[in-house]
């Protein structure tokens, strides 16, 4: 069955797909969206949504530091620009607290829609309570490593590994061998060893949480105590800075994730700590001819990641029409069978039977790792200043990385920062 005709019937499955209401045809759904694959998978499937439902849907794409206050500018108006929102999971605390955002449970009850097959922890990362349902998962962004296992596989590579450490060159199990190895590559193979996004704010803070998680450290504790601060923590921080400065590529601390993936897909970088995702793109020989068919996922070395996703909601300040109209598109871009469309072009699922579904697994079959890196994954601190902590974290992070401060220093500040937010 084609991509289109598989569409078409999901588009055309029950009362989901019934026939457009008379507003339909004066309504256009309007979305900021994170300009990366999983946005441009979705927007080559919206004609097919159109045209079933009258509908139309148009997605802005512009790069994630933008969308926090591009969108909180319209959802604080009288009335929204964007009446369909992409929400990530760093602002799951923020935005239902200020009251911006429908509950959809009325629009759930109504349309008699199925949450049965959604992962349970990607709804309650979301925000879920048993009260309220303000955002329903879009996919995820749990984070693993994704690694050259041709260089880990050269003959030259393994005898000078060998010889240096008295150590075999294999995939690593904890952090520490990981940042071993990605500094020998660096140093012995003509590539950076780790292809790192050390940006301040967003970027360096999720992938410096991989490191805290993997080295056994967390940000809160029972009763939301501050922990980062700890032995675990002091471990992470040395080993982050360590990479950024002996192992990364030249300008990692002002790099974000497109500079990581085109670094990764040229060849030029043994590694990067990223969302699972990423693989389907890499490991493309028309996008990335240089590394299809050589590289590998795995969970983080040490058996934890970052756990993130997105989700979709409806801003408040928007006319019940467009609600209505805005709540069809969920449904339908969340169905089973758009979902399963969605994953054959690299979509990281949300529901439960898109990871089991037999054509996903036979085209990709790594989605049984992704299953173990979701699964094990943790969080970044989820709370109404969990954006404006990243900003703080990233500071000191890109302080400790540049030599500005110790990685002492820069885990109390960061810990100082994270109890200061927490009080407000």
């Amino acid at each position: 069955m084609t991509l289109k005709r598989i569409l078409l019937a999901a588009a055309g499955m029950g009362a989901l797909m019934a026939t457009a209401p008379a507003y339909a045809d004066d309504i256009v759904l309007r979305a900021l969206m994170e300009d990366v694959p999983e946005t441009q998978i979705i927007e080559t499937m919206l004609p097919d949504f159109e045209k079933e439902t009258g509908i139309k849907v148009e997605f802005e794409k512009i790069g994630y530091p933008d969308m926090h206050d591009k969108l909180v500018s319209q959802l604080v108006s009288p009335q929204s620009y964007y009446n369909l929102l992409e929400v990530d999971f760093l602002w799951a605390g923020e935005f239902p607290a200020a009251g911006w955002l429908a509950d959809l449970k009325p629009f759930i009850e109504k349309s008699n829609y199925d949450l049965s097959p959604f992962i349970p922890s990607t709804l309650d990362l979301l925000g879920r309570t048993p009260d309220s349902l303000q955002i329903l998962p879009m996919y995820n962004y749990s984070m693993g490593l994704i690694y050259r296992k041709d260089l880990l596989a050269d003959p030259k590579l393994q005898e000078a590994f060998k010889t240096a450490t008295g150590k075999d060159l294999a995939a690593p199990k904890t952090l520490a061998e990981y940042v071993e190895i990605s500094k020998f590559m660096k140093a012995n193979a003509d590539v950076a060893g780790a292809a790192m996004q050390g940006q301040r704010g967003d970027p360096n803070s999720m992938e410096f949480s991989n490191y805290l998680f993997s080295s056994g450290g967390s940000y809160l504790g029972d009763g939301k105590k501050v922990t980062l601060d700890s032995p675990e923590g002091k471990v992470a921080l040395d080993l982050y800075v360590d990479n950024i400065k002996n192992g990364a590529q030249q300008g990692a601390l002002s790099a974000n994730l497109d500079d990581t993936l085109r670094l990764m897909c040229s060849g030029k970088a043994f590694s990067m700590v990223t969302y699972w995702w990423m693989l389907p793109q890499i490991d493309n020989a028309e996008k990335c001819p240089d590394v299809a068919g050589k590289v590998a996922l795995t969970t983080m070395p040490g058996g934890h990641g970052e756990s993130g996703g997105w989700g979709w909601g409806i801003p408040k300040n928007v006319s019940p029409e467009e609600q209505e109209a805005a709540w069809k598109f969920i449904q339908w871009v969340q169905s089973k069978d758009v979902s399963i469309a969605r994953a054959l072009q690299g979509h990281a699922p949300v529901r439960a039977d898109v990871y089991t579904d037999a054509k996903v697994l036979e085209k990709y079959p790594y989605y049984k790792e992704a299953q173990e890196i979701v699964a094990t994954g943790k969080s970044f601190p989820i709370f109404a200043y969990s954006a404006q902590y990243e900003d703080v974290l990233g500071t000191h992070l890109s302080q400790a990385g540049g030599g500005e401060a110790t990685t002492e220093e820069a885990l109390k500040g960061a810990a100082k920062g994270l109890e200061e937010l927490l009080a407000k």
